[in-house]
């Protein structure tokens, strides 16, 4: 049985150079893919100049409104002095200026390319710098909340993302009644944590602020994508960036929230959503890949997506979050 085709099948380099060439930056026909998978992302040599960076938008996923919500956003940062790589105003071939574009059926936006590594955050002083980092973010992000873009939503997550596993058959069949059983205690636990903790303030936030999507320079941290930004809590763009065992996060999450302070506040309430948030993100995870499977990046990219083990693996890590669930928040020394 051959595979349907996919969208970005037809995304060929005679596209891509189009595409930038489109909105009047002379091409010299230099590609290099970067690693994306829910969108494509290419660096694209110029005539003379330094190459910019094409993000092409997977078809169907965002509307042009909520997209161009996250383009404001990100001038709204940069004017803020946040670094952040916005993308590029440029006009398209109807001569008007514009930051989103459209080619071939897809939509796309140009941005300046920017260096960096990924931060190790192995010092106080990194993490504080992160920090205040994250609180001016989070300071634009409160002025005014999203209207095209999703709002963190615990039960789309959790139960939305769960009974399409199951309807799709993903969960091997000598799996499925653990994993049933395992999903729906997980998901009362967040359920009983969102009740314990009650309203918080959601504003615009990252959404998916862990280190793999920073870049750090000799002039500190930028990010370069705000694809997944939305409504939700603070807490969300913090706990992603906490790693090792509970006496080690909370030393992070200390030092993040001295320099995190200086701009922006945390209502500490807050921190009794980590491990619910957390487990969300597991389980959301793995609906992810499951609806992007025929998408040809995604097989080539993680070939231990779908095997018994992976979802042996992924039970066993919810029993084990059950364990983390039953613990107190993270403990940050002081009231």
């Amino acid at each position: 049985m051959i595979d349907p085709p996919h969208p970005f099948d037809s995304l060929v380099p005679e596209v891509i150079i189009e595409a930038v060439e489109s909105v009047g930056l002379p091409c010299n026909g230099r590609l290099l893919a970067l690693g994306s998978y829910e969108n494509r992302v290419y660096q694209v040599g110029l005539e003379e100049v330094d190459p910019v960076v094409v993000k092409f938008y997977r078809p169907g996923r965002w509307s042009v409104a909520a997209i161009l919500e996250e383009h404001a956003f990100s001038a709204e940062l940069r004017a803020a002095e946040v670094p952040v790589v916005a993308p590029l105003q440029l006009a398209d071939r109807g001569g008007e200026g514009t930051t989103l574009h459209e080619i071939a059926g897809f939509r796309f936006a140009v941005f300046p390319r920017r260096g960096g590594h990924w931060p190790e955050l192995a010092t106080r002083d990194d993490r504080q710098w992160l920090g205040r980092f994250l609180g001016r973010l989070h300071a634009v992000g409160s002025r005014r909340p999203f209207v095209h873009r999703h709002r963190l939503d615990p039960h789309r997550m959790g139960r939305g993302s769960t009974a399409w596993l199951l309807q799709e058959g993903w969960i091997p069949e000598y799996l499925e009644p653990r994993y049933q059983q395992v999903v729906e205690e997980v998901l009362e636990r967040v359920d009983d944590a969102f009740r314990a903790v009650g309203e918080v303030r959601s504003l615009r936030i990252h959404g998916d602020f862990h280190r793999n999507n920073l870049l750090w320079t000799d002039a500190g941290p930028h990010f370069v994508d705000l694809d997944d930004c939305l409504n939700g809590p603070a807490v969300q763009d913090l706990w992603m960036l906490l790693a090792g065992g509970r006496e080690e996060q909370s030393e992070q999450l200390r030092d993040l929230l001295d320099g995190y302070r200086d701009f922006a506040f945390l209502d500490h309430r807050e921190l009794g959503l980590v491990e619910a948030l957390r487990s969300l993100r597991m389980i959301h995870y793995t609906a992810w890949l499951a609806q992007r499977w025929t998408d040809p990046a995604f097989p080539l990219a993680f070939p231990w997506f779908g095997e018994a083990r992976y979802w042996e693996r992924h039970v066993g890590e919810l029993e084990e979050q059950l364990l983390a669930m039953d613990q107190p928040p993270l403990s940050l020394g002081y009231d």
